[in-house]
């Protein structure tokens, strides 16, 4: 059996003007990236796998479906890869809309080669970046998932701030089995203080809507 091999960060770039998706991948294998381009958003689609790294460099103007569009689907799929939109047209209203659907940038063609480097640089470094974070966040989330029920209950009063006491009072136990719980709770997240396991029930809250992203190659 053999183990599908992870494709390096790789630069997408989406375009059905052929001249500019051609002189976009020459630049970009210039600084030693390597470049994927595609004609539109559906042939990018068709290949597109959450595990894969890297970013996208994607016209607003496309036949069939545009760029904004686009990120609203990849953003459906839960892409991590940064987004940058181009477009050959200074529109104010379009550029607000994919910096709000969470463009990184939105590049106005034509452009200066070594902006558009740097920019590809940044691009590359912030999907690292978000993808530590998904692993340090499913560290947490899976740490989270031992938890017995009981716990997640206690948990929760412990994050308000209640004593053992006040927390048996509520949930009608003994002091003793809520002192278990939370020397339970401790040992299964990894806490070593009350301050550490209040960031881990701030990154439970903020990510667990999305537990179904597929986790990042690498």
């Amino acid at each position: 059996m053999t183990t599908e091999q992870p494709l390096p960060p790789t630069v997408y770039v989406i375009d059905d003007d052929a001249g500019f998706a051609e002189s976009a991948k020459f630049l970009i294998e210039s600084i030693h990236r390597p470049v994927v381009n595609f004609s539109s958003a559906d042939e990018f689609l068709a290949q597109f796998n959450p595990r894969h790294t890297g970013c996208i460099i994607c016209d607003v103007r496309m036949p069939g479906m545009s760029g904004l569009e686009l990120q609203e689907v990849l953003r459906e799929r839960n892409c991590l890869m940064p987004i940058i939109i181009v477009s050959a047209f200074g529109d104010v209203p379009i550029a607000v809309r994919a910096m709000k659907a969470g463009a990184i940038h939105v590049l106005k063609k034509p452009f200066d080669d070594n902006d558009f480097l740097e920019l590809i640089q940044k691009a590359l470094a912030e999907d690292a970046r978000r993808r530590e974070e998904f692993r340090t966040q499913q560290v947490v989330l899976d740490r989270y998932d031992r938890l017995t029920d009981r716990e997640r209950e206690v948990f929760e009063e412990v994050i308000e701030g209640l004593s053992s006491k006040e927390i048996g009072q509520r949930l009608s136990v003994s002091f003793k089995t809520v002192e278990a719980h939370r020397a339970k709770i401790m040992k299964k997240m990894e806490a070593d203080s009350i301050p550490q396991l209040l960031r881990m029930w701030f990154t439970i809250q903020q990510c667990r809507p999305t537990k179904t992203i597929l986790p990042p190659q690498g």
